[in-house]
């Protein structure tokens, strides 16, 4: 492909052709060209008639005025996509380059600055990361039952922590509940030393991590005793009425069929849910069948009730996480066929 790009280029005469050098300094020149330069390939691919130089934390470009102009605005978005997020998978860097419409390339590079949803202390913005993290807030908006169904790291609990803290700020609720059932110690933690809130802490971190990024320590304190934020096991919903209020069921995949069904009958009428989960990692005992994929398929075409499904092209976490992911992915489907 580059003799035949590098052919194309010589046809032109030297008067019809322009260059332009775009720098890469605002992110890291690995991440943009990819491993063993993959993703420069594809760009190349994607322009067989330029000539496309990288040098440092430099990209030149040599051609057609209108090929390198076309060249340098999706390369401008890839850029702009990367600063937002941090990543860029060779997935998504295709999808950019081949979106030729603006509905397309906004799914990936939303140039609204009222994405964000949420300053954090000391000015951090937390915001939806990837096509599938945005279209969960769009369901929210649109729903007040969502269920967010996909592996580890793909951002579904921080995203909807997220959207909860941002309708507590804005007043859209009075408060916010936060909830997982505490399977591994089967809802019985009585064994465990020290007090309730000692006892149940270590299964219910991930939530507190993820308030800790986006409400100020004392702040959050002050929430957290006064009863604005409540984050509690599972079994602890029984019997309530849950109203004004924004409520996460993380780990949704551990609670029972019964578990699940108290739980969406507790919500109030002036109330929004997300229910998140990982049809992949259930760890209730093998007598116990999770009530999460059967939610999901007797609920299905209830209008106001959303299912949003995330995949590993939505991992924020360390690169490895999604090739771990695709890895099991593909085992999965071995062990099916044999």
């Amino acid at each position: 492909m580059d003799d035949i790009a590098e052919t194309s280029f010589e046809n032109f005469k030297l008067s019809e052709l322009t260059e332009t050098i775009i720098n890469l300094e605002t992110v890291n020149p690995i991440e943009f060209f990819g491993v063993n330069n993959g993703k420069l390939d594809i760009l190349k691919k994607k322009f067989p008639l330029l000539k496309i130089l990288s040098r440092g934390t430099q990209i030149k470009l040599s051609g057609a005025p209108e090929q390198v102009e076309t060249a340098k605005e999706k390369i401008d978005l890839l850029l702009q996509y990367l600063e937002r997020n941090g990543s860029l998978t060779e997935n998504y860097f295709s999808q950019i380059l081949g979106g030729d419409d603006a509905e397309t390339v906004d799914h990936f590079v939303d140039r609204n600055p009222n994405d964000i949803l949420v300053f954090g202390p000391n000015g951090k913005t937390v915001r939806a990361r990837t096509v599938n993290q945005k279209k969960l807030v769009t369901a929210s908006e649109k729903n007040d039952i969502v269920f967010a169904i996909g592996p580890a790291g793909t951002g579904k609990t921080y995203t909807a922590v997220a959207m909860a803290v941002r309708a507590l700020k804005n007043k859209m609720v009075k408060k916010i509940i936060l909830t997982r059932p505490a399977v591994e110690a089967g809802e019985n933690l009585g064994f465990l030393p020290g007090d309730l809130k000692e006892k149940i802490d270590p299964y219910l971190r991930p939530l507190y991590d993820a308030l800790d990024d986006m409400i100020p320590a004392d702040k959050l304190g002050y929430y957290m005793t006064t009863r604005t934020i409540e984050i509690a096991p599972l079994a602890y919903m029984r019997g309530r009425t849950l109203d004004n209020a924004f409520i996460i069921l993380d780990e949704a995949q551990n609670a029972t069929e019964l578990q699940l069904k108290m739980f969406l009958t507790r919500i109030g009428p002036s109330a929004k849910a997300i229910i998140t989960g990982d049809l992949t990692q259930i760890d209730l005992p093998k007598n116990q069948k999770s009530g999460l994929a059967k939610a999901l398929y007797i609920l299905k075409g209830i209008d106001g009730i959303a299912h949003i499904e995330l995949d590993e092209e939505d991992v924020v976490r360390h690169r490895l996480v999604k090739a771990i992911i695709r890895a099991y992915e593909k085992d999965k489907v071995i062990d099916q066929g044999s």
